[in-house]
């Protein structure tokens, strides 16, 4: 309830004061004043709603502005709504409650009284009608369990999805700020930093968890620190592939593919070594040693080896696919481990307002990314690169509160990379729309889910759910592949350049980041056991990508052959068009 000015108010009635114009005369009085009446106060007259509609599948959805109509000057209003789903501002905004959302197959009209109460207790009741509208493609579902709650939740891959651009962001520029303000002595103090960010314990988390996050919004986010994102202790090395075990379709300790011999390190222990470069790349700069490139210009940028790789790039690229498309594909979509995956049971999970089903599924969906109305993003505005207002950087208020949802209102990682891919091919004969199949397939499993909470799903809906499951997954591992062919393509143009006259630390800096992205990607596709590409198929394109570029000119032919046959193999194992593998 709120107190409100009247949005009407009567004209106060003046008397008039009939005074003499004659003067001087001793025996001339002054009337005495007429005085004036107590105002009686009167009930409100009317209370009205800018708005009977409100959009369905949108979680805490706004409907409009209530205002109050009174004959009495001055009076307040305290306002009361019948229907607990919703809620009223301070500023008279009708809306839903937090975490509340309808659909239009259950809430086709919603019938709610306000009142409105003055300060003398007088009170008018108004009865609305609100019309729940439909909208298409939407990854919102209903509480089976809890009357018109969301039973979506996937905080925990929002966390992770944002520590990732955190770690990113400290190795892009906070590490050398930190170099520079001397707050390092030592190789060791800078790995111990970059581990914490990766491998937090949980009282290293509940120290850090409160902190603001570098990574930032317009307008801002609802969440700014880690704990609003999710209350419960968590990092990045304990879901990745091999430190989360059960159910992983591989022995990670010892099959590891791509990074030096197979089986010599863990996906963890490729995270560490990079930190290790890294490292100590910052005790040179600690030092005031200067470190060049092929073409003796200074390496300015830490993460930038003299190798030509990137370790920004490969830190995070390898991330998303050992931590989120591992997790995504070979556990919480996966269907092989007993109460596990989509065998968990489709129960209610303890008070939870979803299954247990429900929420392996969205954790998988969380991990691919996408914000919740995803459809109706445009490709540039998933990549935030341009569109319409309040769009086009890659995320939108849907619910008009003001704020970014991190759990709901912006698309991470994996989910752009796909409208990144769709955007290369929109000229092309035969375009991708990556995007739109697998959120589509996402959106329909998760239906099935629903449909059927609180019971087994039958065979033939676990069939439907797993066909659903097959084209979500294929779909997220197209774009990764095609990322691939996209950094061959960027990769083999950065060759070209190499022993000109006027090569620059820029030509040099884009052949390690596009490198270090395209070796990154590929490393991702070993995460899925759904994967179309053999074992063999992997470790051949491993092989010809190798652990860095080449760096001379006399070497670039036979390294560019090699990567057209890794372009040439993904055309192959996933249908691609030669069209779109060229432009790429």
């Amino acid at each position: 309830m709120f107190k409100t000015k009247p949005s009407i108010i009567a004209s106060a009635v003046l008397l008039s004061l009939g005074l003499s114009a004659c003067g001087g005369s001793s025996n001339s009085s002054t009337p005495a004043p007429t005085p004036t009446p107590t105002p009686t106060n009167t009930a409100p007259t009317a209370v009205a709603l800018s708005n009977l509609t409100i959009s369905e599948h949108t979680v805490g959805g706004i409907v409009g502005t209530v205002t109050v109509t009174d004959d009495n000057a001055n009076d307040t209003h305290t306002l009361a709504i019948s229907d607990d789903r919703f809620e009223i501002s301070e500023t008279g905004i009708l809306k839903l409650k937090s975490n509340y959302v309808l659909s239009n197959a259950n809430d086709a009209e919603v019938v709610l009284t306000i009142t409105a109460t003055d300060q003398g207790s007088l009170s008018k009741d108004q009865e609305f009608t609100l019309t729940t509208s439909e909208r298409a493609g939407v990854y919102s579902f209903v509480s089976a369990t809890e009357e018109s709650q969301s039973s979506v939740s996937h905080s925990g891959q929002a966390a992770r999805q944002v520590l990732i651009l955190e770690l990113n962001n400290y190795i892009a520029s906070g590490l050398a700020t930190d170099v520079t303000a001397a707050k390092f002595s030592s190789a060791e103090e800078v790995k111990a930093k970059l581990m914490r960010m990766f491998a937090a314990t949980a009282e290293q988390w509940e120290e850090d968890a409160d902190d603001t996050l570098t990574f930032t919004t317009t307008p801002a986010a609802k969440q700014t620190t880690l704990r609003q994102i999710s209350s419960s202790y968590k990092n990045l090395k304990a879901k990745i592939a091999g430190e989360d075990a059960t159910g992983q379709h591989k022995d990670w300790a010892t099959e590891l593919v791509g990074w030096g011999n197979k089986g010599s390190v863990t996906p963890s222990g490729v995270v560490e070594a990079l930190f290790d470069q890294l490292a100590a790349n910052a005790l040179t700069a600690i030092n005031g040693t200067v470190r060049n490139d092929i073409a003796g210009n200074p390496i300015t940028k830490l993460y930038i080896n003299t190798d030509g790789t990137d370790i920004k790039q490969l830190v995070q690229k390898f991330l998303l696919g050992a931590v989120n498309y591992s997790q995504g594909t070979d556990d919480y979509l996966d269907n092989t481990v007993d109460t596990k995956g989509l065998l968990s049971v489709n129960t209610q999970d303890g008070t939870k307002t979803y299954t247990k089903l429900e929420h392996q599924f969205d954790e998988g969906f969380g991990y691919f990314g996408p914000a919740h109305n995803f459809n109706e993003y445009t490709d540039l505005e998933i990549r935030a690169k341009s569109g319409r207002d309040s769009w086009s950087s890659g995320y939108n208020d849907i619910n008009a509160d003001g704020m970014i949802d991190l759990t709901s209102e912006i698309n991470f990682a994996n989910s752009v990379n796909a409208a990144k891919r769709d955007l290369g091919t929109v000229d092309n004969a035969n375009p991708t729309d990556f995007t739109k199949q697998a959120f589509d397939a996402f959106v329909a499993g998760r239906k099935i889910i629903n449909a059927a909470a609180g019971e087994a799903l039958t065979a033939d809906q676990m069939t439907a759910l797993l066909a659903q499951r097959d084209i979500a997954v294929l779909v997220w591992e197209k774009a990764i592949s095609a990322t691939v062919v996209h950094y061959v393509n960027d990769v083999k143009a950065d060759l070209d350049k190499l022993g000109a006259t006027d090569y620059s630390s820029d030509d040099y800096a884009n052949l390690a980041k596009h490198w270090s992205e395209l070796k990154g990607f590929s490393l991702n596709l070993q995460f899925n056991p759904h994967t179309p590409m053999t074992d063999a198929q992997f470790t051949t394109m491993q092989d010809n990508i190798g652990m860095k570029p080449v760096l001379t000119k006399a070497e670039v032919a036979a390294y560019k052959a090699k990567l057209d046959e890794v372009n040439t193999m993904l055309q192959a194992v996933y249908g691609f068009d030669a069209e779109n593998v060229e432009k790429w």
